[in-house]
């Protein structure tokens, strides 16, 4: 196996035992060799926290583990009863949400959605990226949610948990066929991506624009396409996701910019760039998030950091724990998007002002909802009585 000496790694972890550990561990053999998981971020792929068993892949000396096969993306279907998601969470402006994808291909090693993964019993590393289901029964679904007497319509968010416009989309199709329905029935959208994909749906996305019933936020985290490839690998570069902006705002769809996550020492000085580039191409408004790392994606991205940018290790980890309240995150409401203390402070004020200066809004213009045309019912079941 083609891994790295120990002396190397801990040479570049910071004091912290934990992390000292951590740097062990993953050098003892856990990483997965370089050539199998070419153009993808993560390097590990541990077993789901949920399954009895652990695995862990090792040479024992009777197999050459570079000869092991690369990790191709395999997509399943996915039966799922409902659509539509619903949340109560206090800090997200949204009550509902449509997930057409379970994992996400662009293999962004700071998504905070991979831990979800763990409910299939696949790993959030590797797994996360290359093992996708596809909800090919979401459109039908959700024309059946929507036709239901009572239903009571607001904005439905997709592309909060997994990107919609991840690239299998382009053979599945099933985040056009979810716009068809929304279209057709004059419902209000809300689509956070960050692939340049999106301009495919400019035909439905400009319509339902006329009614004011859309609007896209494009996730731009950094202007640098090298830390982009590295860190997001298969999602759009910079450079296409601002001309993906600058052609919805052109078709008078609602454009705005997501600085996000915000990553200290690493990315954290683009965010003025960024909004900058973004309110040029046409972008009205702006948002940010400050990194999450919940459960399993903490030791993902210490890994990955670890090995692309030795050198900042100790800096990024220590202004992150100074934002989590010395943790390496912090899942309280109210504090888990944006931290808390100086750094975090600091942040918020840049953003404050570069907006102001920008003339570009925080809070949306809000999409109508009382156009709202139920489906006709077909495959709605009946009442009994």
């Amino acid at each position: 196996m083609n891994e790295q000496s120990l002396a190397g790694q801990a040479a570049f972890a910071p004091a912290n035992t934990a992390d000292v550990a951590d740097a062990m561990i993953v050098s003892a053999g856990l990483r997965i060799d370089v050539d199998r998981r070419r153009g993808r971020a993560a390097g590990l792929n541990p077993t789901a926290r949920f399954e009895p068993i652990r695995r862990e892949a090792f040479d024992d000396g009777w197999q050459n583990l570079e000869d092991l096969p690369p990790f191709k993306t395999e997509v399943q279907i996915e039966k799922p009863r409902t659509a539509i998601t619903r949340n109560e969470s206090p800090d997200i402006p949204f009550d509902r949400s449509i997930n057409p994808y379970r994992g996400c291909e662009h293999g962004c090693i700071y998504c905070f959605a991979r831990p979800t993964h763990a409910y299939m019993g696949l790993s959030a590393g590797l797994d996360f990226e290359a093992k996708l289901f596809a909800k090919t029964d979401a459109a039908k679904l959700l024309e059946r949610e929507l036709a239901k007497p009572g239903y009571k319509p607001r904005v439905i968010a997709i592309g909060t948990n997994t990107d919609p416009y991840q690239p299998i989309e382009k053979e599945w199709r099933i985040m056009r066929q979810v716009l068809e329905v929304l279209e057709k029935a004059n419902h209000p959208v809300s689509i956070v991506t960050k692939s340049a994909m999106i301009i495919r749906d400019l035909d439905i996305l400009s319509t339902m624009a006329q009614r004011n019933l859309v609007r896209v936020s494009l996730s731009v985290t950094t202007l640098d396409r090298k830390l982009a490839r590295t860190m997001e690998p298969r999602a759009s570069t910079p450079t296409r996701r601002l001309e993906a902006i600058r052609a919805l705002s052109e078709a008078g769809i609602q454009t705005s910019v997501m600085a996000a996550p915000m990553i200290p020492a690493l990315n954290d000085h683009e965010l003025e760039r960024i909004l900058d580039s973004a309110h040029a191409a046409g972008a009205t408004e702006a948002g940010y998030v400050l990194l999450r790392l919940p459960l399993e994606v903490s030791p993902l991205f210490r890994d990955w950091l670890l090995q692309n940018y030795p050198d900042r290790y100790r800096h990024v980890m220590s202004l992150v724990r100074s934002m989590r309240g010395g943790k390496d995150y912090d899942a309280e409401f109210g504090k888990r998007m944006k931290g808390a203390g100086p750094y975090a402070w600091q942040i918020a004020r840049r953003f404050e002002m570069a907006t102001k200066r920008l003339g570009m809004t925080r809070r949306s213009m809000p999409l109508r909802d009382d156009l709202f045309v139920p489906p006709d019912g077909s495959g709605v079941q009946l009442s009994l009585l």
